[in-house]
C-alpha cells in the first residue's frame, strides 16, 4: 500500500525524520509509537502531503501503489496530490474541535468532501453523509447533520471526523492520536469504529499514538520511532512480549501498570487523618439563556449533592466519562463558579490547579522566571502579610525550578522553547510555589507521551511527600488513576456514584457503572 524509502524531513537544521524506511501493507493496521518529537506525525504529514512551509524534504521517496507521492526528495505537484488526498487516503486528527470549522454545521463540512471529489447531486450527497454518520455509530443523524461542532460531545465530534475521512472509502486512513482527549468508554467506542472500518472496508490504517496499551489492542504491527529514526518494527505481540531494543523496553516499562503497583505498594501506616477539604451536598449550576418574557435566567444543574472529604497528604482520584461533571465540580471547589449551593470547607491556603494543557495556560509572552513569580505577586496583592521582595520572589522561583527538576538556565526562556513535559513541570511549579496544601490536577498527563508521563507522575508523588500536599487528581486513564491515587471517586451524570479505597474499588466495586468503567480500561 505505502512504501517509504530513505525519507528525511528537516525543520531548519533539525532532522525530524531521518532516513526512514517503512511499509504499510494492504488491509493492515500499523501502529507508530514513540516519544514527542520522535517523528511520528511528521511521517504521517509527509504521506498526506500536508507538511508545513517550514519543513524541507531532504531526500527519499514515498510511493502509494504505483503512484509517487514524493520521489527523490521532491513532492508531486499539488493537483496530482489533491486527487489522492481525501480520495485514496485521508487523515483523522487528534483534536476535532480545532479540525472542524466552528462556524459551519458539521453535515455541510462532510458534504464538502463529496463536492470536491464527486459529481453527485445535492440529495445524493446528503444521503451519503447520513449513511457515513450511521456507519461510525452516530444516532439521530439528521440532527447531527444540522449541528455545529460545539453542540456535539468530544466523542461525537471525533466520529464526525472519522465519517469525513472514510466517506470516499479511501485505501489508507491515517489516525493521528485520535482518542487522546477522550474518556475510556468513548475511546473504546472510537477504537471499535476504526476496527470495523478496517475489517469491513479492508482499509489500511496508520495508527499514531503515545498510548502503548491502545496500540497493543488495535494494531497488527508496531513501529517504534526515536529521534526521527525507526528503532524497531514487528508483529505487535512480538514487540511487546520480546522487545529487541533497549528504547522499546524503556517505553513499555514506563506504561502505568496495576500489577506492578500492587507488588510495589507499601503497607499503609496508621495515622490520625486530618481533612484538608470537606464538601457537603454541593450543587453546581450553569446559566443558560432566558426562561421567560421577563428575561429570567434559566439554570442547568451539572453537579448534584456532591459529598466527600480529602485528607492531608492524600491523593483522591476522580474518574468518569466526559460531561459527567468532574471539571465543573473542581471549578466550584476553587470558587471559579459561584452559581452553587451546599458547603465547601477549605483547611489550606489558596488551593491551586494544574491544567491539562500547559501551552494554553502559560502566558506565551512571559519568561519562565516571570511566570513562576506571578502567583507570589498575586498572593502579595491579596494579603499584605504574604508580600515578598523582588529578590525573595526571584530566589523562590529558582528554588522551585530545582524542585521540579529543571536547570537554572530555563529561568529566562519562553514557554515556546520548552517541550510538553517541561511546560507541565512549570505549571506544577506555578501551582506549588505558594505552598497551597491542596492541588487539583485536571488531566495533567493525558497529552504527554508515556515516558514523560511517568516522569511527571513521579515528580508529583515526590513533591507530595516533600511538601505534604493533597491532590484531587482527574484522569480518564484508569491505569494512571490507579498509580496515583489512595482513594478513588467515581462520577456519573453529575453525581458521585461510588467512593472508596482504590484496591477495594478495583477488586470489588459496588456499582455496575464502576465495574463497566474499570473493565473497559
Amino acid at each position: 500500500m505505502i512504501k517509504i524509502e530513505n525519507l528525511s524531513v528537516a525543520f531548519e537544521e533539525t532532522l525530524a525524520v531521518n532516513q526512514l524506511n517503512l511499509e504499510i501493507y494492504d488491509g493492515e493496521i500499523l501502529g507508530i509509537v514513540g516519544e514527542s518529537g520522535s517523528g511520528k506525525s511528521v511521517t504521517a504529514l509527509s504521506i498526506m502531503g500536508l507538511l508545513s512551509s517550514e519543513a524541507t524534504i531532504k531526500g527519499g521517496s514515498i510511493r502509494m501503489g504505483e503512484d509517487w507521492l514524493i520521489k527523490d526528495g521532491k513532492a508531486q505537484d499539488k493537483d496530482r496530490l489533491r486527487k489522492a488526498q481525501g480520495n485514496r487516503m485521508s487523515m483523522v486528527f487528534q483534536e476535532p474541535m480545532t479540525s472542524l470549522n466552528p462556524t459551519q454545521k458539521v453535515g455541510r463540512q462532510v458534504d464538502e468532501v463529496l463536492v470536491l471529489h464527486t459529481q453527485l447531486e445535492a440529495q445524493e450527497r446528503y444521503d451519503k453523509v447520513l449513511e457515513a454518520f450511521r456507519s461510525v455509530g452516530l444516532k439521530n443523524v439528521e440532527k447531527v447533520y444540522d449541528s455545529y461542532p460545539h453542540q456535539l460531545s468530544g466523542g461525537m465530534r471525533q466520529r464526525v471526523m472519522i465519517a469525513m475521512a472514510i466517506i470516499l472509502k479511501p485505501e489508507l486512513l491515517i489516525a493521528d492520536e485520535p482518542t487522546t482527549a477522550l474518556d475510556v468508554r468513548v475511546q473504546n467506542q472510537i477504537i471499535q469504529v476504526l476496527r470495523n472500518i478496517n475489517k469491513e472496508q479492508k482499509t489500511s490504517m496508520l495508527f499514531i499514538t503515545h498510548d502503548l496499551n491502545l496500540a497493543r489492542r488495535i494494531c497488527n504491527r508496531i513501529a517504534v520511532m526515536k529521534d526521527g529514526k525507526l528503532v524497531e518494527i514487528g508483529p505487535t505481540e512480538e514487540v511487546f512480549g520480546n522487545p529487541k531494543e533497549p528504547y522499546t523496553r524503556k517505553l513499555i516499562e514506563a506504561v502505568p501498570s496495576r500489577v506492578k503497583e500492587k507488588e510495589d505498594a507499601p503497607e499503609p501506616t496508621a495515622e490520625a487523618s486530618v481533612n484538608i477539604l470537606e464538601v457537603r451536598d454541593l450543587n453546581v449550576y450553569y446559566q443558560e439563556g432566558s426562561n421567560s418574557l421577563f428575561g429570567q435566567k434559566k439554570k442547568r444543574q451539572v453537579v448534584e449533592n456532591a459529598t466527600f472529604t480529602l485528607e492531608k497528604g492524600e491523593t483522591l482520584g476522580l474518574v468518569g466519562e466526559s460531561g459527567c461533571g468532574k471539571t465543573s465540580l473542581c471549578k466550584a471547589i476553587l470558587g471559579m463558579n459561584k452559581l452553587v449551593d451546599g458547603e465547601v470547607k477549605h483547611y489550606s491556603i489558596r488551593p491551586q490547579m494544574v491544567f491539562q494543557d500547559p501551552y494554553s495556560s502559560l502566558n506565551p509572552a512571559k519568561t519562565i522566571g516571570w511566570l513562576l513569580q506571578e502567583p507570589l505577586r498575586a498572593a502579595g496583592k491579596l494579603d499584605p502579610a504574604c508580600k515578598m521582595t523582588d529578590a525573595d520572589m526571584k530566589a523562590a522561583a529558582y528554588d522551585m525550578l530545582q524542585k521540579i527538576g529543571m536547570p537554572e538556565k530555563y529561568f529566562n526562556r519562553w514557554p515556546s522553547q520548552l517541550s510538553g513535559g517541561q511546560r507541565q513541570r512549570i505549571s506544577i511549579g506555578q501551582a506549588l510555589i505558594t505552598r497551597p496544601g491542596l492541588v487539583i490536577a485536571d488531566e495533567p498527563v493525558s497529552a504527554l507521551d508515556v515516558t514523560i508521563q511517568a516522569q511527571i507522575m513521579e515528580l508529583m508523588q515526590k513533591l507530595q511527600e516533600e511538601l505534604q500536599l493533597s491532590y484531587l487528581f482527574i484522569s480518564h486513564d484508569i491505569n494512571v488513576i490507579y498509580k496515583m491515587s489512595d482513594r478513588i471517586m467515581v462520577m456519573k451524570d453529575g453525581k458521585i456514584v461510588e467512593i472508596g479505597d482504590k484496591e477495594v474499588l478495583f477488586t470489588n466495586p459496588k456499582e455496575e457503572y464502576t465495574r463497566l468503567l474499570f473493565a473497559e480500561s
